[in-house]
């Protein structure tokens, strides 16, 4: 049986209330960045009346996936194993909405995970796109396109992942820990890595003596790897370490350098990145790594990021989603709490502040959501 929930409209990962305000906040007269403020009031009862919210053809889509691909999806999130619901399967994307396979839109939070911060399906971005392609859609061989998107990087970061079966694990946040397994692995430590703010748990920034301490430790005989697939152009141009003012040895950036298509980068210090096949004697391949459509959306995506104003607007339009989110969830007798950094955000279901995992798992309790 189809899931059944009225109005039409939904706020991905947000619970709907009888009465929803929506705030819209550009001014297409004035610049692309400026601001007016528009609010809409809906009554779910009148939307019922309209239309019923069904997910009819995303139950039959996922369930024929199912037979196909182990656990019905490409990548494990996707199934809604650890937060329950029905897997929804989207038709199109445009801006700040998303449509699926049943006609519902949707105000999307989430931005592909990152890469449509700019939004999606972006004018500008998709017309550099047209252009490309008819150029060809993927070469095997280099293009010029990787040359202009790598410099933009290396400008824009200073500097992948890279992991091992011999790991040792440490709290975030917490710098005791960490010392403590220096002293006990003396000269066995070869490098430490982590987000600069927690993404994976949610949305944990960091205390400022942590990030510092860390750089301290391993300033002299370790490489520090930041793992900026989430931070990455999301806090600043520049990143996590740009925004926190800590340089990594090793930085890792993933899809959101591509504007959309799938596309990473690893980077780093001269002497560790000629380590690498061909240069040196670690190797790495991609078949069709540096496909032209990947560097031509990822270059107009990162010229939109360098106007003057963006992320002065990414901090203003994520302050009131954030802050208008912790007041309906107090409102409604939620204990809430949640914090951003420009493009990035996340909330818990707890009193604040949560800066460890563990306050962060107090919050996952059935009946929250």
């Amino acid at each position: 049986m189809a899931s059944i929930i009225t109005g039409d409209r939904v706020g991905l990962g947000l619970s709907c209330s009888a009465t929803r305000k929506l705030y819209q906040t550009r001014n297409h007269s004035s610049s692309r960045l400026s601001f007016c403020s528009i609010k809409m009031v809906v009554s779910v009862e009148e939307e019922k009346k309209k239309k019923s919210f069904t997910l009819k053809k995303s139950e039959e889509a996922f369930n024929a996936a199912k037979e196909m691909m182990p656990g019905g999806v490409n990548s494990p999130v996707r199934a809604f194993k650890s937060v329950g619901g029905q897997p929804i399967v989207f038709d199109s994307v445009k801006g700040s909405h998303m449509k699926d396979i049943d006609g519902n839109d949707y105000i999307d939070h989430v931005g592909s995970w990152g890469p449509a911060v700019i939004g999606h399906a972006d004018d500008e971005v998709l017309a550099a796109l047209a252009e490309t392609m008819k150029k060809g859609t993927s070469f095997g061989a280099p293009c010029l396109l990787e040359n202009v998107l790598a410099e933009m990087v290396i400008k824009a970061v200073s500097k992948h992942r890279y992991a091992t079966y011999e790991t040792l694990t440490a709290p975030y946040n917490d710098i005791a820990p960490m010392e403590n397994l220096f002293e006990i692995n003396e000269g066995e430590i070869c490098a430490v890595i982590l987000e600069p703010v927690m993404g994976n748990a949610g949305f944990i920034p960091p205390k400022s003596e942590f990030l510092n301490a860390l750089s301290k430790i391993t300033k002299e005989n370790n490489v520090l790897i930041f793992d900026e697939v989430m931070t990455g152009f999301r806090l600043s141009y520049g990143g996590g370490h740009e925004y926190f003012g800590i340089t990594p040895d090793l930085p890792t950036l993933g899809k959101i350098i591509g504007g959309g298509p799938p596309v990473g980068a690893s980077g780093g210090r001269r002497e560790i990145m000629e380590m690498v096949a061909p240069a040196g004697p670690t190797y790495q391949a991609g078949t069709l790594s540096g496909d032209p459509l990947a560097m031509t959306a990822g270059i107009h995506a990162l010229k939109r990021l360098q106007e003057p104003g963006s992320y002065e607007y990414l901090d203003k339009i994520t302050s009131e989603l954030v802050q208008g989110i912790i007041d309906a969830g107090k409102k409604t007798g939620h204990a809430i709490c949640g914090g951003y950094i420009r493009g990035m955000f996340g909330f818990f279901f707890k009193e604040g502040p949560v800066y460890i995992f563990a306050d962060a798992k107090k919050s996952d309790r059935p009946g929250t959501y």
